[in-house]
């Protein structure tokens, strides 16, 4: 992942009711392999914390000057990337812009001190821009005599805000509208909304109900096809697999490239079930991990009986009886009725 551009300034905020300072550096940083390694860290903690994703608003302010009505973007933040990109500004001057703005974010609703990391890198033929408040905590370590010592070590884990910028998807001629994604833990919502407010971020999808909405939709296509047993749990394992590692990676689903995984001899067909039953789903799905996470399945074999059924239909076509206990299936497989039948015949 080569490193473009890099700078890192520093919030201090001491304790009490002092506000925080703002004390910026005073030109980039170097580049070198701990950065590297630290950039590929941070990508790793920041696609596991929960996220919203979206795009810069666009301006309906109608005191704005002509040249933005017509096509430059409401966000003061946008701007400022834009003449950073066009070569108008600078990366530090931009930076630093942006940093005085999130001092008031910390001292509103933060009461620790921090580094502001910003880095513009490339990942493949994609470019991005990620900025995060990194918090630190005490540690240990060893110096050159093999003795304990203390450290400050940067907390990756606490997060409280971060987001990154697909700049390739957003000034592509065909962008998307989740090129943008921020931190939105669920402890600090009034923090995420602030911070989406200063980033000019419009919400574009609900990753939670989309990819629920996306199981829905191939827990129906999988019926509808009535594949066997083997065969319905290898798609599954599929989609899981190409979920987790889209979420790894922070990428969106991409319904079309689910669909060919799902079935190289017929590519289209997943994609053709959900269009044709207009599920309503975006063609770029951002994966929801918790969501994800539940959509498993029940096995179970005893006395001659084998059961396995998807863990989301429990409580609408499977339904549990406790106090029987026994479970109660709404929709039989039609394979399976129809047995059923010829053997009562």
């Amino acid at each position: 992942m080569p490193i473009l551009h890099s700078i890192i300034h520093r919030i201090d905020k001491a304790s009490g009711d002092q506000p925080a300072v703002l004390k910026p550096a005073s030109d980039e940083t170097s580049p070198s392999d701990a950065q590297e390694g630290l950039l590929s860290r941070f990508n790793d903690a920041y696609h596991a914390k929960p996220k919203a994703w979206g795009h810069f608003g666009d301006t309906t302010d109608s005191d704005d000057s002509q040249e933005e009505k017509e096509g430059a973007p409401a966000s003061l933040f946008a701007r400022e990337l834009i003449d950073y990109l066009d070569g108008r500004r600078d990366f530090p001057d931009v930076t630093r812009g942006v940093a005085e703005r999130i001092v008031g974010l910390v001292n509103a609703h933060l009461s620790v001190t921090g580094h502001l990391l910003f880095v513009d890198f490339q990942h493949g033929d994609t470019r991005y821009l990620s900025l995060a408040l990194l918090h630190h905590r005490e540690g240990y370590g060893i110096d050159g005599s093999l003795d304990v010592v203390p450290a400050h070590q940067l907390n990756l884990a606490q997060m409280s805000l971060a987001a990154r910028i697909n700049l390739s998807q957003w000034r592509s001629d065909t962008p998307s509208r989740q090129y943008l994604s921020w931190t939105r833990d669920r402890g600090g919502k009034k923090l995420a909304e602030e911070f989406a407010t200063l980033l000019g971020a419009t919400e574009g999808v609900d990753a939670t109900g989309e990819t629920r909405t996306l199981l829905k939709a191939f827990s129906d296509y999988v019926e509808q096809e009535d594949y066997p047993e083997e065969q319905s749990r290898e798609k599954t394992d599929t989609l899981l697999d190409y979920a987790s590692e889209q979420a790894r990676r922070g990428e969106p689903m991409t319904l079309e490239a689910l669909s060919e995984l799902l079935d190289e001899q017929q590519p289209k067909a997943f994609y053709d079930h959900i269009r044709n039953a207009d599920y309503g789903l975006s063609p770029e799905i951002p994966p929801d991990k918790r969501t994800l996470s539940q959509f498993r399945r029940f096995t179970g074999r005893a006395s001659g009986v084998s059961i396995s059924f998807d863990s989301h239909l429990l409580g609408s076509s499977i339904e549990y009886d406790e106090d029987q206990d026994r479970l109660i299936i709404k929709k039989v497989p039609s394979g399976l009725r129809d047995q059923i039948k010829q053997r009562q015949n």
